[in-house]
């Protein structure tokens, strides 16, 4: 079975894709040809659980009520799914899940991730993710100030 093939079983049927095997943009491609919304989560500077969290409501626009804890998650992506009648994609950019500071951490957010493939499943609608491992952030070089989360001074 090619790529395409088994991106587009996955497109229909929910779950996580192999972001190893697929490129984002053949990703986002198929999608949009599916009718499904595609969404990239920017994790890349992203040090705690709730700096992913805020990524992921950034990432779908959803509101600043957002309770910034991993029930809120699962709501959070519950209602996005249901918004959107063709389905949605996130695709995790740059998830640093070898950080010791996030491993236990993206753990229970990639759990939680999971569970709305189900949810969409029982709700006719479709849910898919992938996620793209960065590993460990690079430590800090001294007398260098880190970038800031919210992305000021880009």
């Amino acid at each position: 079975m090619s790529q395409a093939q088994s991106l587009q079983e996955a497109l229909q049927k929910g779950g996580l894709i192999d972001s190893s095997v697929v490129s984002r943009e053949q990703a986002f491609q198929l999608a949009q040809a599916a009718g499904i919304s595609a969404y990239v989560v920017d994790c890349d500077r992203a040090r705690s659980r709730s700096a992913v969290l805020r990524a992921v409501v950034k990432a779908v626009d959803f509101p600043e009520f957002f309770g910034g804890n991993l029930d809120a998650l699962f709501d959070c992506l519950c209602d996005t799914v249901l918004d959107h009648k063709g389905g949605v994609l996130l695709w995790f950019d740059n998830l640093h899940s070898g950080d010791p500071a996030l491993a236990e951490d993206s753990q229970a957010i990639l759990s939680v991730v999971a569970d709305v493939v189900e949810y969409a499943s029982n709700n006719d609608r479709t849910f898919v993710y992938a996620v793209v491992h960065a590993g460990r952030h690079p430590d800090p070089e001294p007398g260098v100030e880190p970038r800031p989360y919210s992305g000021s001074g880009e």
